[in-house]
């Protein structure tokens, strides 16, 4: 099973949690300024639809060794 590294550049991001929304597996949550973060990256299959719809380009799937 591959693992995945999930950033998510807080100074980028707007809080429009689109990438909260999308992802199918509950990896993001938000906190006390409503922008996203990484809850558990153990949860992601590295499909990058947040990395794909983020339109501040403030969110990083890679894959880890």
């Amino acid at each position: 099973m591959k693992n995945f590294k999930v950033k998510v550049n807080e100074k980028l991001c707007k809080a429009c949690g689109i990438c909260i929304g999308l992802c199918p597996k509950e990896v993001f949550g938000e906190n006390y300024l409503g922008k996203a973060v990484v809850n558990d990256e153990t949860k992601c299959t590295g499909c990058k639809i947040c990395e794909l719809h983020c339109p501040d380009y403030c969110v990083e799937v890679g894959e880890t060794a």
